[in-house]
């Protein structure tokens, strides 16, 4: 079972990048978990159809420790197995524990057990690795292999080159490693110029450029991922190729993060167009 999560800027697509290339990787016959490491608990209504996933914290809450399986874990889109954490009550609490309990919560109830023969699991984290608990994906081991969704805009490049400084420090202990950037575009000037050459200066690639397009705002309205909505629209095809890239990836690396004034000199040579 491959084990991988993805990371990125707060607003910069993971969980629709997560939802869309699981639901490519679940089209080629793939069995797949996904889980939610997000309060919002939004890591897979598309997967789910907008069915509101009640959250392994929420069931905690309510009905105490002796749970089963099947009370935090629905089945979506092509059997996918899906799983919200959930978080703290607003302004109360640490969201990241919540992490920590779903995730060992999962392991005592054998989610990962290998009779269930899954081939993936997947945890759409949010980006602040900072926090423990986000970073727990990294730190305790739990993922093996990161992609980090990214633009060309100055802020999500900073948050993608501070996730790779947590993978650096993780890499030792956990044996994480950096499969690569996904860029999810903002269509800003030079945009997959300046991804690719951000990927070389950290040692990685950009796997897949994925253009923007407004069929992937019209399946979310619809509470679907653009593979269930359209099956024959392009968009659905980069998903597709983003999905076997990622099966198919065999560049796993300790990225070399970029000090700011590189990352700004980065901007400069590529963020204006010819």
């Amino acid at each position: 079972m491959r084990k991988i999560a993805i990371y990125g800027k707060g607003g910069i697509g993971k969980s629709t990048t997560t939802q869309n290339t699981v639901a490519g990787l679940a089209e080629m016959g793939k069995k797949i978990m996904v889980v939610g490491c997000d309060p919002k608990a939004d890591s897979t209504r598309l997967l789910l159809g907008g069915l509101a996933q009640k959250t392994v914290l929420d069931t905690l809450r309510e009905e105490g420790e002796d749970i089963e399986l099947e009370d935090v874990l629905k089945e979506g889109f092509s059997d996918v197995r899906c799983v919200e954490s959930g978080g703290p009550e607003p302004g109360v609490g640490c969201a990241g524990r919540g992490i920590i309990t779903s995730i060992n919560l999962l392991e005592q109830l054998g989610a990962y057990n290998e009779d269930i023969g899954l081939d993936y699991a997947f945890y759409d984290v949010l980006g602040d690795v900072v926090c423990g608990g986000f970073a727990m994906p990294i730190r305790d081991g739990k993922a093996e292999e990161i992609y980090i969704v990214v633009s060309g805009e100055m802020m999500a490049m900073y948050a993608a080159n501070n996730i790779c400084k947590g993978i650096v420090k993780f890499a030792d202990s956990g044996g994480v490693r950096l499969g690569g950037l996904i860029c999810n575009s903002r269509m800003v000037d030079n945009e997959a110029a300046m991804i690719n050459e951000l990927a070389k200066q950290l040692g990685t690639q950009m796997i897949h450029f994925v253009p923007r397009d407004n069929m992937v705002q019209r399946a979310e309205i619809n509470r679907k991922t653009v593979i269930d909505y359209d099956s024959t629209h392009p968009q659905a095809d980069e998903y597709r190729a983003l999905a076997k890239k990622i099966d198919g990836n065999k560049m796993f690396i300790v990225p070399k993060p970029l000090a700011i004034e590189e990352l700004e000199k980065l901007l400069i040579d590529f963020g204006i167009a010819n």
